[in-house]
């Protein structure tokens, strides 16, 4: 077996770096985006560049190449109910900009792949209705896992499953209800990878929704406690009486 590449060395110690800060604290951009950059070798490209060429709207996206770039103002504009609006109000909601998520070249087909799955992450939020915290973050990322033939999704679940088994272990419910809703939910919708998305923004979403076979109400945040949680706790005031 041939030893590891100098450049992959460093790649997988900015790797773990990266992975290791998510860990500790999931809303750290910077750090996914290291992420992201370390595990965006060639052959995890063309695997993931393959898998949309399989599909004819993700196929036809890298013959166009097409950029995504948007007016806010113009798209809250528009009328309520409409894709271009439900995302507007989603990024000022959630204090948001699309100038914070970084902007790539996209000349060749691997380049295009991931600007344009960077330039429109929040537009998957506001189509498949997961929100801007942690367990939304972490059901979209569901969602991309049965949708995207990349390891960087999973990479994010597991960081965020280990930040709530270490740190915040009382927003497993909700965590864990996102990320099954992402999964089951990506699994059954057609691929977003490649949506005309100028074509979409004045149509209503809940049409465009239905037309990509997207079921945003079991995307929908759950904050239930655990049963077992509610016993123990009702026990325990039994036995304070």
């Amino acid at each position: 077996m041939p030893a590891p590449s100098p450049l992959k060395l460093v790649n997988l110690a900015r790797a773990v770096v990266a992975y290791t800060k998510i860990v500790r604290d999931p809303n750290q951009l910077g750090e996914v985006f290291q992420l992201a950059d370390s595990l965006s070798e060639p052959a995890v490209m063309e695997r993931l560049t393959a898998s949309f060429r399989r599909d004819p709207r993700g196929r036809a996206a890298l013959v166009r190449r097409a950029r995504v770039r948007v007016d806010l103002a113009r798209l809250a504009a528009l009328p309520a109910g409409t894709l271009g609006h439900a995302y507007a109000s989603f990024m000022r909601d959630n204090r948001l900009t699309p100038e914070a998520l970084p902007s790539l070249e996209g000349a060749s087909e691997h380049e295009y792949v991931r600007a344009h799955l960077y330039e429109t992450h929040d537009m998957w939020h506001a189509l498949t209705g997961f929100g801007a915290d942690v367990a939304g973050e972490l059901g979209l990322q569901g969602f991309y896992s049965a949708q995207v033939d990349g390891p960087l999704a999973t990479a994010i679940l597991a960081a965020g499953l280990l930040n709530t088994a270490l740190f915040t272990f009382d927003d497993r419910v909700a965590r864990m209800d996102a990320i099954t809703a992402g999964w089951s939910a990506g699994r059954a919708a057609a691929p977003l990878f490649g949506l005309d998305w100028e074509a979409a923004w004045s149509r209503p979403l809940a049409e465009v929704r239905q037309e990509l076979g997207i079921d945003a109400a079991g995307c929908a945040p759950r904050r239930a406690q655990p049963r077992f949680v509610v016993e123990r706790g009702a026990a325990g005031a039994s036995a304070a009486m």
